[in-house]
């Protein structure tokens, strides 16, 4: 038996950070990967691909959102979808997955909303355990029915299920979905595909999270996240081979710098260009820049960062700003007299206030002087 194992595909995710451009683009990139999940599918001869929940970002999508996905896996004919709810579209009467239903999905769409064994294949010798949230938050264990679970002897047993394995909450036992550790060996499931963790994350020889095909967030990039997991079994008692797949397009980075002069500026601008110089387009970086600068520096680190490497990545989001020291002499770069030297006065006295204002007349003073400069050359 080998199969594509994917989960949280969260198609119609929100980014508050982003623009509304950078929105459309990482929405897009969300339903272009499953293209990529059904070509990895037929590439390894996997007949299958399971969805282990949260197909859906919210319980309401549009029905544009909806219908979406449905038509990208439609494409693959010769494929089977095994679909789940998760915390984010769970099962509740005329939710979403009432809706999907009442859309006529195509017919390589399995939908398992009942937790009930069903056969996987044709000639009954792979049973699949699916498990169904019927809500975002239960405190029962979701796979436990899976141990009394009955399917034809010697068939090979794997579980789907969307829930957590670890206790994160403060109290033992108020973790939300939370699944036996063990789930695997107690079912006698050969393999258990498991939803809602965003990274690839191996629990057992038994048991991965395959993580989100996208990675969704900044918090996201070194966990494994954008990747798809092929599994082979060679039967119902023999370990799986479990592979990931790189399958998302978009890197998530953390950048940290300390920025004190000119040098230190450009040394920044050629570090943000190298991390992926073939693809800065689908790069997402989260900047947090300390220091303080001169306002010719800040005018150069607003040229040269903020303007330039921002066009060429997806997303430039800047945490931490260097804060600005503006001396007499850059004050002199207005000229001695006239309402732009005095407005650049004013703003230099509050930019060294603490207060609320601060940071505004920071923000304000290097904005004067890049319109300034911009006046001057033209």
């Amino acid at each position: 038996m080998r199969f594509v194992h994917s989960s949280d595909w969260q198609i119609g995710k929100t980014f508050n950070f982003a623009s509304d451009e950078v929105l459309r683009v990482l929405q897009a990139e969300r339903l272009e990967v499953i293209n990529r999940l059904g070509e990895l599918a037929r590439a390894h001869g996997a007949a299958d691909v399971l969805v282990a929940g949260d197909i859906y970002d919210y319980e309401t999508p549009s029905d544009r959102t909806l219908r979406q996905p449905l038509e990208r896996m439609r494409q693959f004919p010769d494929l089977r979808w095994h679909l789940i709810p998760g915390n984010h579209d769970f099962l509740q009467p005329n939710g979403v997955w009432d809706r999907v239903r009442r859309s006529a999905p195509p017919e390589n769409i399995r939908l398992h909303l009942e937790p009930n064994p069903v056969a996987m294949t044709q000639d009954g010798s792979v049973w699949l355990l699916p498990s169904v949230l019927n809500r975002r938050h239960t405190l029962n264990d979701p796979t436990l029915w899976m141990d009394e679970a009955e399917t034809p002897e010697g068939v090979m047993r794997i579980g789907m299920a969307h829930g957590s394995v670890r206790e994160f909450g403060s109290q033992p036992g108020e973790q939300p979905n939370l699944i036996a550790l063990d789930r695997a060996a107690k079912a006698g499931l050969a393999y258990l595909a498991l939803g809602d963790w965003h990274g690839f994350n191996k629990i057992s020889e038994r048991c991965a999270y395959s993580g989100t095909p996208e990675i969704d967030g900044f918090d996201k990039g070194g966990d494994g996240g954008g990747s798809a997991l092929v599994v082979a079994i060679d039967g119902p008692n023999a370990v799986p081979t479990i592979t990931p797949h790189r399958v998302g397009r978009f890197s998530w980075k953390r950048v940290q710098a300390t920025l004190t002069s000119r040098e230190e500026i450009e040394a920044l601008e050629n570090r943000l260009r190298s991390l992926d110089p073939q693809n800065l387009s689908s790069l997402l970086v989260w900047l947090d820049a300390e220091g303080h600068l001169t306002l010719e520096d800040m005018t150069l680190f607003d040229e040269k960062i903020l303007t330039g490497v921002e066009a060429a990545l997806c997303l430039l989001r800047l945490g931490k700003r260097p804060e600005l020291v503006a001396s007499e002499a850059d004050l002199s770069t207005f000229g001695e007299a006239g309402v732009v030297s005095r407005a650049a006065a004013r703003l230099q006295a509050l930019s060294v206030t603490p207060g609320p204002e601060q940071q505004h007349a920071m923000a304000a003073l290097q904005r004067l002087a890049v319109l300034w400069r911009s006046e001057r050359s033209a």
